[in-house]
């Protein structure tokens, strides 16, 4: 099982000229098709006088939810190109759009592939890309006689406490590695008192 993927830290920005036109191009760590339309209609807004907004994105640990998108342009001639660079660079949880302002020489198919492959390569090369764990959360609830067990296998394993309340019932939440959560949710049922 996948625990790990690559992805861009921040928005990079990324330019290609070509007879007159030019590919601006953006790409952005995204967590959600939501997020995208976002960042699409922004960049909407901003580039509102281009002529084509063409994008690409992929998400989930594998990259297996994905989409291209030609916005007008000849059918695979931008989104998918775009979306090749993504798969390339072996990305996901990111967004690559290209804005296109038309220069007024017709470019062709494999002028346009090339140029927005090329707009779109040029800003995940301005990124930083980085390596992310998947994750999983989980909760636990105890009794505070429980505290000193469950703290233990929380300090022993190097656990991230995302958030924790200690009254008379204790919470916590937990995240950890995706590939590892059935294993810590069974140390933490073998104590008495914890419901997971």
């Amino acid at each position: 099982m996948l625990d790990s993927y690559l992805t861009i830290s921040s928005v990079s920005e990324g330019l290609y000229r070509e007879k007159g036109s030019r590919f601006i191009s953006l790409a952005c760590p995204v967590s959600s098709e939501n997020e995208v339309k976002l960042h699409l209609l922004e960049l909407k807004k901003k580039y509102y006088d281009a002529r084509h907004h063409c994008y690409a994105y992929r998400l989930g640990v594998t990259g297996d939810l994905w989409r291209a998108v030609d916005d007008g342009e000849p059918s695979g001639s931008a989104g998918k190109p775009i979306l090749g660079q993504l798969l390339s660079n072996n990305l996901t949880n990111v967004a690559v759009f290209v804005v296109r302002y038309f220069g007024g020489v017709k470019l062709g198919i494999p002028g346009l592939i090339n140029a927005y492959r090329s707009a779109a390569a040029d800003s995940i090369q301005n990124a930083e890309i980085i390596e992310k764990e998947d994750k999983a959360g989980f909760s636990l609830e105890f009794d505070y006689l429980a505290m000193n067990e469950v703290m233990k296998i929380i300090k022993d394993e190097h656990l991230e406490i995302v958030k924790q309340e200690f009254e008379m019932i204790c919470h916590i939440e937990l995240q950890v590695r995706r590939s590892s959560l059935e294993m810590f949710k069974n140390k933490f049922s073998k104590i008495e008192g914890v419901s997971i």
